[in-house]
């Protein structure tokens, strides 16, 4: 068992933020001074530091590379005008986390580590978030197999880490999105509920078609039909349908359980709308926009938060949408950013202090 007091920390000597300017960071691309690293080896979590952040020393042989047991999560923490800063709802994804980790046969992380080490590791780095609109803190951890063996099996050690990148905004205008409708994300019964690295690789090649022609992003479809709607590129999707706030049902295990898509629901009940999570078909959404019912469409996530859809192509259907007349997708994204920001209070619970 390691303790919050077995946590390692070495610091930096100088610090890169001197001379760094935190406003429209492009998203994942500069990180902060430190990292975790901890290491699973012969049953149990050791060697659990804080560093200076550094690259590492791995075989060509190592596991991860050559049969994909890797996960990660998205998280992100906010300075509020006080400057006190939090992290957003870390729990759910410590938990979703473990789920991916059960899934790739990969072993669990303890909340030591994950939760008291990414808070200890923030505090760190804590000037390195900005105090800017639309800028956060991205925070991934992340865990590979790192066996020096090739053999397909399940790893015997693994490496644990969280890196962290301040960021702008992801996506700075509304977007348009692609319905795919041969290239499959996820079927039952597959990992598309874990947040697994070969979800996204695999997902690179019908975007890349997509962005031949003109769209930012894929809406993906269902591996049987290619007829329900599962998530939008690496998002999942909303649509304001009359007075209801649809989005796919996750019963199928072919959506990931997105920690802004719960607060989305949460906030929209709130907010007067009823939300519903069912199967929803591209034939529905079709039927919705020529009787003028589909109002909104939008993509929750971790690092783009919500983003505005301004066209969906099917076929050769085209939607468009005037999303500076839109009511619901901006309101929802206000309400969040002031609970995030600390404008609000925080009646959920939802944000951890540093």
């Amino acid at each position: 068992m390691v303790a919050a007091a077995d946590i390692k920390i070495t610091k930096v000597e100088t610090s890169k933020l001197t001379g760094t300017q935190l406003e429209n960071l492009p998203f994942g691309r500069y990180f902060t001074d430190h990292m975790l690293e901890a290491d699973y080896e012969n049953g149990e979590w050791k060697n659990v530091e804080i560093k200076p952040y550094q690259p590492l020393l791995m075989e060509p042989s190592l596991a991860a590379l050559h049969y994909g047991q890797a996960i990660f999560e998205g998280i992100k923490a906010y300075k509020d005008a006080a400057g006190n800063a939090a992290i957003f709802r870390p729990f759910d994804n410590f938990k979703r986390f473990n789920i991916s980790a059960e899934r790739m046969q990969m072993p669990t992380v303890p909340e030591e580590i994950f939760i008291e080490g990414m808070r200890q590791l923030i505090a760190l780095d804590k000037n390195w978030i900005p105090s800017l609109p639309e800028h956060s803190l991205y925070i991934r951890p992340f865990m590979f197999s790192s066996d020096p063996v090739i053999g397909v099996k399940p790893s015997e050690t693994y490496k644990f880490m969280i890196i962290l990148s301040p960021t702008g905004p992801y996506y700075a205008a509304p977007m348009k999105i692609y319905v795919e409708e041969t290239y499959t994300r996820a079927a039952p019964g597959g990992v598309g509920f874990a947040k697994n690295a070969g979800n996204y690789g695999a997902s690179m090649h019908a975007t890349a078609l997509a962005k031949q022609q003109g769209y930012d992003q894929v809406l993906w479809t269902d591996a049987f039909e290619h007829k329900y709607l599962q998530e939008v590129g690496t998002m999942n999707v909303f649509f304001i349908i009359g007075n209801k706030a649809i989005t796919p049902s996750l019963e199928d295990g072919t959506i990931l359980a997105g920690v802004t898509r719960d607060s989305a629901i949460t906030v929209l009940k709130e907010m007067g709308l009823e939300v519903v999570e069912t199967k929803i078909s591209v034939d529905e959404l079709i039927e919705a926009h020529k009787s003028g019912q589909l109002r909104e469409v939008f993509g929750t996530g971790t690092a783009a938060t919500i983003s505005l859809i301004k066209e969906l192509k099917y076929k050769d259907y085209v939607m468009h949408f005037n999303t500076d007349a839109w009511e619901v997708a901006p309101e929802l994204k206000k309400r969040l950013n002031a609970i995030r920001n600390g404008e609000v209070p925080d009646t959920h619970g939802w944000l951890v202090k540093i």
